[in-house]
C-alpha cells in the first residue's frame, strides 16, 4: 500500500537538511530526510448511501471531511 492519501493525494516529500552553521561557512550537505505524511486508516460513515468506506486519508483531508461532509468531499475525490 502506497502512502498516499486518498482524497488530497499528498505522498511523502525529501527535504534537505543544512545547519545554519554549515550554511554561514561552507558548502557542506549534512543529507536529505524523508518526510511522511500524516496518515490515519479511518472508517467514514456516509449517511446518503448508508454505508461505511475505509480509506487511509491525511490528517488535513480528516479536517475537510468534517467540515465540508464526507459525501461531497468523497465525491469530490472521485471516490463515489
Amino acid at each position: 500500500m502506497a502512502k498516499v492519501c486518498a482524497i488530497t493525494k499528498r505522498s511523502s516529500l525529501i527535504a534537505g537538511g543544512y545547519s545554519n552553521r554549515t550554511r554561514a561557512t561552507q558548502y557542506n550537505p549534512t543529507g536529505t530526510v524523508r518526510k511522511y505524511v500524516n496518515l490515519k486508516k479511518k472508517k467514514i460513515y456516509v449517511p446518503e448511501l448508508k454505508k461505511f468506506i475505509t480509506l487511509t486519508i491525511s490528517t488535513r483531508a480528516i479536517k475537510t471531511i468534517n467540515k465540508n461532509g464526507a459525501y461531497a468531499v468523497l465525491k469530490k475525490a472521485g471516490i463515489i
